[in-house]
């Protein structure tokens, strides 16, 4: 078995999305770390109050999945794992999650910089981030709470996250192509007003 994300020629093979049973994120990652496949788990941290006290949390970015590198034709291990629902693609063919996604959301969690889950959006600027640790990611600009931020999709899973940005690190890529429905959606939900680039 070609383990660690490398084939026998050297080449790479492709990042796929792992649905997993409900809080069994890290038992997979751990399952598929020790049957030697490459995984990857982003998490991000959360304060949260319980009864007599402040706990500061670990939780899955993209809750209920686990991203693993791995030869899709040689998949069988995969699938032997307990926790695991489903390999995600169409039908049962697995289909890889783009590398550049893969990469943006691995530069956003080695940043060390506040990130969060997100709704998946489809509207918004296009920016690329100019300065700072995260200098030439692209994403969507949001200003939520007088703060800007940051927005990372998974395609694939239609999975969003989002990283608190200075507005000034960024330079606009493309222009947002919002139509009347979407930004009066915007605007009725209340939580995110696009930024005008």
């Amino acid at each position: 078995m070609e383990a660690e994300g490398l084939g026998r020629s050297g080449t790479s093979f492709g990042w796929y999305a792992l649905r997993v049973k409900s809080h069994c994120e890290r038992m997979t990652a751990a399952s598929l770390r020790s049957r030697g496949y490459e995984e990857f788990l982003p998490t991000y941290r959360l304060r949260r109050r319980w009864s007599d006290r402040w706990v500061e949390l670990e939780l899955p970015l993209f809750p209920g999945y686990v991203f693993s590198r791995f030869d899709a034709r040689h998949r069988l291990p995969i699938l032997q794992i307990p926790s695991l629902v489903h390999i995600v693609g169409i039908a049962k063919t697995p289909l890889p999650v783009d590398e550049q996604e893969i990469a943006a959301i691995q530069a956003i969690v080695h940043s060390g910089l506040a990130a969060q889950p997100w709704p998946y959006l489809r509207v918004g600027d296009l920016v690329r981030v100019q300065y700072g640790a995260l200098s030439g990611l692209e994403g969507i600009l949001v200003e939520v709470r007088k703060r800007h931020r940051l927005v990372v999709s998974v395609t694939l899973l239609q999975r969003s996250v989002a990283v608190e940005i200075d507005r000034d690190w960024v330079s606009l890529v493309r222009p947002a192509r919002i139509g009347p429905t979407v930004a009066e959606a915007c605007l009725a939900e209340g939580r995110a007003r696009l930024v005008a680039g």
